[in-house]
């Protein structure tokens, strides 16, 4: 969760004043570092939570589930769950 800092309590002044030089009082959004950036779902449970749906259908399916009932059950167009099941192949 992005949190907001007040510049003056965190950056040197001399920094401040020079980061003012190219916007003054507006909110400036400073990304995390490469070696800290956090993948997709990796700090809540959405990965999981959609790897599980996700084989939850490839198991429905294979049991002879139509792709329309899969579709109206889990609020996915057909589109969507091909898609889910094309990702699955291999697993």
């Amino acid at each position: 969760m992005m949190g907001y800092r007040k510049a003056s309590d965190v950056l040197p002044r001399h920094l401040l004043r020079a980061i003012q030089e190219y916007i003054d009082g507006e909110a400036l959004y400073i990304p995390r570092r490469q070696e800290n950036r956090k993948r997709w779902g990796e700090a809540t449970q959405s990965r999981q939570r959609t790897r599980a749906r996700n084989d939850e259908i490839a198991a429905r399916r294979r049991a002879g589930c139509s792709v329309a009932d899969l579709a109206r059950d889990y609020c996915l167009s057909a589109k969507a769950v091909y898609k889910i099941l094309s990702g699955m192949k291999g697993r």
